[in-house]
């Protein structure tokens, strides 16, 4: 693996002004906040700090638009939507740039984020469409006789969307496209480290026809911005990404708030005897290693057969130490840096607490500054945290089983239930095994980093609350509005 070579400090070349977002106006803040590229420290920029009163504001303003009942016909949110697409596709360099700048992806990954971002928006104009209701059956008691009835979707009203660092740009679109789909406000409080991304793609949804009264974006901290904004009372649904303990304070500031959330994962692989060994293989470190380990679908665990097990981590090494470790700015760098140098140093951390508990680093295990190279554990201990906890970082753990049953209760034996990978040319055997598996989707002959966004998304346990994927999220957003009518009366 090469070392790392950062790309030299250059101004990014969109600056946002400073301040939030709402009503279509930019609006300065009592405070400031500093936005940092995480690979060399630079400062890229400044947003607003917003405190409580100011996100009172905002929600206060989005409530009032939605409240108005003035007509956003589902069409006029299909053009803007479809139009918001092409305008991402139009502006991939520009979007490319901040994605990557301030967070943690390298070019690469974040131009296909913006690939995702426009299909995730056309996903949402579609469901537009689809916002419909059914007859009921009042008939069919003797209650409901000379009756006639249906029910229509509506949206619920205002949502708090708060999103994480890692896809600032799809992850937006995924909880503002569906909640603008379904006719509601938004309010948008993206992570501390990424909001310069979420405040270029609301100009875009502004100059693709959304109404400005309708969005609203409120930088900030989670302690600040973040607590303020669920904990309102004009707030009528939250959606959350974000760790587990996270969420459980988010749930307790919403109170009795409809919210879907997706908390995480500590996903597994099986890799049977009858498994083509090293494609599994170079999935496997594709999907452990890609954005640098932060991705709640990354492969954290992998179960293979003791048959080939020797020769499937050899594999599994060999395609490791051929990843590029670099700057993000370099094409050719596969692995960029963590988030921050405190989110390595914890990473570091938590590989030295395996190694003393008797693990055996066989590549990597290495960190400097925000950067940890990507490292593959074997013979880790049952309780150390890369194994009970999303590590949400380049690590990955292998270890051998001897049965089938065994490799479904070690896969099983995690707080978290978001998706797995299994890898056999059995399709039978394949399929008995996604039955077995508490997860919220199993990928057959490929990882658990695989995810379209049309599917239903998230998983039980720990892993969240309900189920995100366009479709899916439009539903949540909406709900039925019954109108019944008395014949004769």
């Amino acid at each position: 693996m090469t070392t790392v070579e950062s790309a030299p400090t250059t101004q990014p070349t969109w600056q946002p002004p400073a301040g939030a977002l709402w009503s279509g106006k930019w609006v300065d803040g009592v405070s400031a906040m500093p936005v940092h590229d995480p690979e060399d420290g630079s400062l890229l920029g400044h947003v607003t700090d917003t405190c409580p009163t100011e996100v009172d504001r905002a929600v206060t303003d989005v409530a009032a638009a939605v409240e108005s009942g003035e007509d956003w016909p589902a069409w006029q949110r299909r053009e803007a939507l479809d139009a918001a697409a092409r305008l991402v596709l139009r502006h991939r360099e520009r979007l490319t740039e901040v994605i990557s700048r301030e967070g943690c992806k390298t070019v690469r990954e974040a131009s296909s984020e913006v690939s995702r971002a426009a299909e995730t928006l056309r996903l949402s104009a579609q469901q537009t469409a689809r916002l419909f209701g059914e007859t009921l059956p009042f008939s069919d008691t003797p209650r409901g006789e000379g009756r006639l009835g249906w029910y229509t979707r509506e949206p619920v009203g205002v949502v708090a969307a708060i999103t994480p660092f890692n896809d600032p740009l799809n992850l937006v679109a995924h909880k503002v496209g569906p909640a603008l789909a379904g006719g509601n406000g938004v309010v948008l409080k993206p992570a501390e480290a990424t909001p310069l991304t979420a405040l270029a793609f609301a100009e875009i949804l502004l100059d693709a026809g959304v109404p400005a009264e309708r969005l609203a974006v409120v930088p900030g901290t989670g302690a600040g911005a973040g607590r303020a904004l669920v904990g309102h009372p004009l707030v009528d649904l939250v959606s959350f990404t974000g760790g587990f303990r996270t969420g459980n304070e988010v749930a307790r500031a919403a109170g009795a708030k409809k919210t879907l959330m997706e908390l995480g994962g500590n996903n597994a692989v099986l890799v049977l005897d009858d498994a083509a060994r090293e494609a599994a293989a170079q999935a496997v470190v594709t999907g452990a290693f890609g954005v640098a380990g932060q991705n709640c679908l990354s492969v954290q665990r992998v179960f293979v057969a003791s048959r080939i097990a020797d020769r499937f981590i050899r594999d599994v090494v060999t395609a490791t130490e051929a990843l590029r470790v670099g700057s993000k700015a370099d094409p050719r760098t596969d692995i960029g840096p963590l988030i921050s140098e405190r989110e390595a140093r914890r990473i570091r951390e938590w590989v030295r607490e395996a190694r003393e508990g008797g693990a055996e680093v066989r590549t990597g295990g290495r960190q400097k500054g925000a950067f940890h190279w990507p490292t593959v554990l074997t013979g880790v201990p049952a309780d150390a945290k890369v194994m009970t906890e999303e590590i949400f970082g380049p690590v990955l753990v292998i270890e051998s089983f001897g049965t089938l049953e065994e490799a479904v209760s070690r896969a099983n034996d995690t707080r978290y239930g978001l998706q797995a990978g299994i890898f056999t040319t059995a399709l039978e055997t394949a399929l008995d095994l996604a039955e077995r598996l508490r997860v919220g989707a199993v990928m057959i002959n490929d990882s658990s980093d695989f995810r379209i966004d049309a599917m239903p998304f998230g998983g039980p346990k720990r892993s969240g609350v309900g189920r995100e994927g366009v479709r899916y999220a439009v539903e949540a957003m909406t709900e039925p509005k019954i109108v019944a009518v008395r014949r004769g009366a």
